[in-house]
């Protein structure tokens, strides 16, 4: 186990890795890629530019200042967390871990808190650009997260003489075309994202040798 100055270094690393990379990925899709469009890279993967105004995988919860400001008490809190837990003595898979979780919605906070003030709205096939600070498409905690990653790792069309499907509600539709796993979504959603599955899983392991 390293030491819990190791681990303080370890977190802020992480961190600052994450995040850069995140606003490397978001810039460059914005400043080369128009909304909407796709490129295809394999069958089960594409870039896809898209915006959102809510939470990971583009779900939405309460209004934009209230998703801005809840994001940033989480992100405080779960640092101010992760401080206290080092100095106490934790494991070094449990700071990564919340590093993890803290550089991912650190990383959307900085689309909600600063995009909206930075780059344009340009209609496409334009594409973005860096305008002077507080002249872009929106005011401070008002911009969009930016979205690219999408894994269309099956897909198939249900028959069309099923239309038995049509009279439930919660089923595709008779001809629909259907995807498996189809949330478009950044590095900052997968670093929550991964976080939280490896946490359940080491619980799990925990929880099924006891």
């Amino acid at each position: 186990m390293i030491s819990r100055k190791q681990q303080g270094w370890l977190a802020t690393a992480i961190v600052l890795c994450v995040l850069i990379l995140d606003q490397l990925i978001k810039v460059w899709v914005k400043t080369h890629m128009y909304l909407g469009e796709s490129i295809h890279v394999f069958d089960w993967f594409q870039l896809h530019f898209i915006e959102n105004n809510g939470m990971a995988f583009g779900w939405e919860l309460g209004g934009k200042y209230f998703l801005t400001a809840f994001r940033l008490v989480v992100v405080t809190a779960i640092g101010f967390y992760t401080w206290r837990r080092i100095r106490e003595g934790i494991s070094t898979f449990l700071v990564v871990c919340l590093a993890l979780i803290i550089a991912g919605a650190a990383g959307n906070i900085i689309d909600c808190l600063f995009y909206g003030l930075i780059f344009n709205n340009p209609t496409p096939p334009q594409v973005a650009q860096f305008v002077p600070w507080g002249l872009g498409y929106s005011s401070l905690m008002l911009g969009r997260v930016v979205d690219m990653f999408y894994f269309p790792l099956v897909e198939w069309d249900m028959p069309t003489t099923w239309t038995w499907l049509n009279n439930v509600s919660f089923l595709p539709k008779a001809g629909e075309h259907c995807v498996f796993f189809s949330p478009i979504f950044n590095l900052a959603d997968a670093a929550i994202s991964c976080s939280i599955i490896l946490l359940l899983l080491s619980y799990a392991f925990r929880f099924r040798k006891s």
